[in-house]
């Protein structure tokens, strides 16, 4: 349970870092950003599992570039779910989804050390 809640927090920091660093993703606070990393999470869990195997052709065809945008579509609809967070569209989603990726990571990395 308590690996739960610092994954949580953590992928919330990630979030609120990214809304900082990226002109079109807004939170308005950190309490909508807990919100925004625990519909996230449940979003990655899932839902993006269905729509991958959906999306499968069209990943195989762009060499896995495809899933950017499954990404970048799945925070806008995050964003579109949550109240006090969000991003303006879908190309701000899928750079916004990228950068959150790539801060999630290096959290992770810096705890489980």
């Amino acid at each position: 349970m308590r690996g739960f809640v610092w994954r949580w927090v953590l992928n919330a920091v990630a979030l609120y870092a990214t809304a900082y660093l990226i002109a079109g993703i807004e939170i308005r606070g950190f309490g909508a950003a807990l919100i925004a990393a625990l519909a996230w999470g449940f979003v990655n869990t899932v839902i993006r599992p269905v729509i991958n195997i959906l999306t499968l052709p069209i990943n195989i065809l762009t060499v896995g570039l495809f899933t950017f945008v499954v990404n970048g579509f799945l925070l806008w609809l995050v964003a579109d779910a949550v109240n006090g967070f969000n991003v303006a569209g879908i190309w701000v989603g899928i750079l916004g989804a990228l950068v959150l990726s790539i801060f999630s990571s290096m959290l992770s990395a810096l705890v489980n050390k």
